[in-house]
């Protein structure tokens, strides 16, 4: 059995989510102690238990610890299978993070699941980035992923709920070559008046366009019904992605255009992918192998390349020739 120290690094959910997504692809069990020691509420929280659910529920594990603010872990994985779930957050809690846990023991053994929490939520990725920008780089390399998106889900209520839907099979080596760089953005509302979202969406095409040249794909998505309120806008240019959130008082515009500076931001800078998505994308990099420069290396990439490591799964990564930060597996 693999020992790991939670607090490790960056210490947070994203180190416990990868390692139980490592455990049930490689067979290894694992024990995860001082689980996110350093956070201000230490201990799993609700959305984390989501996540060692879905992975669970793809894998027959046998877990210890499942429990709010449980500090140590321990996840027995049984063979991967097919199967086809359900995971409430029961939170407003992020439900592409349950989702990143989920994809890479899904696209193992294929499968179903539909998450219920929020689906656009501050500090996380919004569900337009999981679908429009990791999952399209996936899909890229031989991914096949649908998502539907029911109902959009915002802090701190939450009822966001998504499906996705995975065939079992193997990714190429990745390679930001092979995914269109083609700008796009989703203008975001739930039970706002139609004018928010189309404002967002106006504001951030002033801000891109001019640069990026016209978007390929311009939707504002606006909700009613559900339990929450909020607006969001998700830009992104083949693999960099950015997004901003609304929240009352804050001008529609504002958000359009912070959202659409930060993509120009990612844009100029050297690297293939941004670095958030560098992070998400190292697990199939050390799976199925290839290389891609990022726009920098941040905390999530360095615990991620250390429990990669601790599996035996190693990635590496240094400067990259034409600037950024280069990985390779």
């Amino acid at each position: 059995m693999l020992h790991l120290d939670g607090a490790h690094l960056e210490g947070g959910g994203q180190l416990v989510r990868t390692a139980v997504a490592l455990a049930a692809v490689t067979g290894e069990e694992v024990t995860v102690e001082r689980l996110r020691a350093g956070r201000e509420t230490p201990g799993l929280r609700p959305q984390h238990l989501a996540a060692v659910r879905a992975v669970a529920g793809c894998c027959g594990a046998r877990v210890d610890g499942l429990a709010v603010g449980s500090d140590r872990l321990i996840f027995r994985p049984g063979p991967l299978r097919e199967t086809h779930g359900r995971v409430e957050v029961g939170t407003a809690g992020a439900v592409p993070l349950v989702l990143q846990a989920w994809l890479p023991v899904a696209l193992a053994a294929g499968g179903s699941i539909t998450v219920a929490g929020g689906t656009e939520v501050p500090l996380g990725p919004t569900v337009d980035y999981a679908d429009r920008v990791l999952f399209s780089f996936l899909r890229a390399h031989g991914a096949r992923i649908s998502l539907e998106l029911r109902n959009r889900g915002y802090a701190p209520r939450g009822g966001g709920e998504v499906s996705v839907a995975v065939s079992p099979g193997t990714l190429a080596p990745l390679d930001p070559e092979n995914v269109p760089v083609v700008p796009g953005a989703i203008s975001a509302a739930a039970n706002l008046p139609a004018h928010v979202p189309a404002r967002q969406l106006a504001a951030a095409r002033e801000v891109l366009e001019p640069v990026t040249g016209p978007l390929g794909e311009a939707v504002v998505d606006l909700r009613g019904g559900g339990v929450s309120t909020g607006s969001s806008i998700t830009c992104w240019a083949g693999p960099k992605g950015t997004s901003a959130l609304g929240r009352r008082g804050l001008p529609a515009e504002r958000v359009g255009r912070a959202a659409a500076r930060a993509l120009l931001g990612e844009v100029l800078l050297p690297g293939q992918v941004d670095a958030r998505l560098a992070d998400q994308l190292l697990v199939y990099l050390a799976r199925y192998g290839g290389v891609f420069t990022a726009t920098g290396c941040t905390r999530h990439a360095g615990t991620v390349s250390w429990l990669l490591g601790e599996f035996g799964l190693p990635v590496s990564h240094g400067p990259g020739d034409g600037g950024g930060v280069l990985f390779s597996g």
